[in-house]
């Protein structure tokens, strides 16, 4: 209640004094203070276009980007401070890391939300959930009666497409706001904001589902020993991703990891899964142009 009372009167302060850069950083650290990550930013941004030589308000921007994941931006604000060897290294180990920041993607999938579903299907030609349930025809058969867990489920476009095979459908994302809008369609037993790199154990789930969501991670050692962990015996999980030549994984343009074929079957073999099946596709559209992909289904071995 206090910090709902102290966001609200930094806000209003705000209100009263447009032109004043100090009532817009009491404004913009109280919202980064509520986890208001979007808001938080405009607000300093616009606290630095008022005063450009404020060295709070440019401190405070560094680590409202660093808390969204956005490691050069932080960077950026940063170098021009002095004093702040921790935050900086804090950003230089973010980009050193083999996989999109948690705070990253959570900060883009709440500012997508709104308009996801239209954008993605619309504007993208997002094919992902759609694929993944033609590769599950092709590997699965008729089944039907499956626990299955949405990993990175969004808005819930692949529990739509895998519903009717589901004895239960639970989901996972990073995004409060994506599982707000899952939440809304009311076809998930049980929805979670979490990483799905930390999937608790014990082999419960039949069939696991990751459309267009690896794409976040470059190294995928603990998401597969994850899925290992929580599917049953002979279980499935069955997911997208953007390809690349060769070996190992790769950073795209747009931050989205690619992964080669050699790279997806070794470290499927280490986790405990064989191949039951790796098709080309086009998971989306980019600029116009189908991005290059694959569609893998991997069975649980034992």
């Amino acid at each position: 209640m206090a910090n709902a009372r102290s966001l609200a009167d930094a806000r209003e302060a705000a209100l009263l004094h447009p032109g004043d850069a100090r009532h817009a950083l009491a404004h913009g650290e109280a919202l980064l203070k509520a986890g208001r990550l979007p808001e938080a930013i405009g607000e300093l941004q616009r606290a630095l276009r008022l005063d450009h030589e404020s060295a709070e308000a440019r401190h405070a921007l560094g680590r409202a980007w660093l808390a969204a994941g956005e490691a050069q931006k932080a960077l950026d604000a940063f170098s021009r401070l002095e004093g702040v060897d921790g935050e900086m290294e804090a950003a230089r180990a973010m980009l050193a890391r083999p996989r999109s920041d948690a705070g990253y993607v959570r900060h883009l999938f709440d500012q997508f939300a709104a308009d996801y579903d239209t954008r993605m299907i619309s504007q993208l030609g997002y094919a992902a959930p759609a694929i993944l349930r033609q590769l599950a025809a092709m590997v699965l058969g008729p089944r039907g009666g499956l626990d299955i867990l949405d990993l990175g489920c969004g808005t819930g476009l692949s529990g739509l497409a895998f519903k009717d095979m589901a004895r239960r459908l639970d989901g996972i994302d990073l995004s409060p706001v994506m599982v707000g809008k899952a939440r809304a369609r009311r076809i998930y037993d049980n929805l979670a904001v979490a990483d799905i790199e930390a999937l608790p154990g014990g082999a419960g789930y039949d069939l696991l589902l990751a459309a267009d969501t690896l794409v976040y991670l470059g190294d995928l050692t603990r998401i597969l020993a994850a899925a290992a962990r929580s599917l049953r015996p002979a279980g499935m999980f069955l997911f997208t991703v953007e390809s690349k030549e060769g070996e190992s994984f790769e950073l795209g343009p747009k931050r989205r990891w690619r992964h080669s074929e050699l790279y997806l079957r070794q470290e499927a073999a280490k986790a405990g899964f064989e191949i039951a099946g790796l098709l080309t596709c086009a998971p989306r559209s980019e600029a116009g142009q189908p991005v290059e992909g694959f569609a893998v289904a991997l069975r649980k071995c034992g």
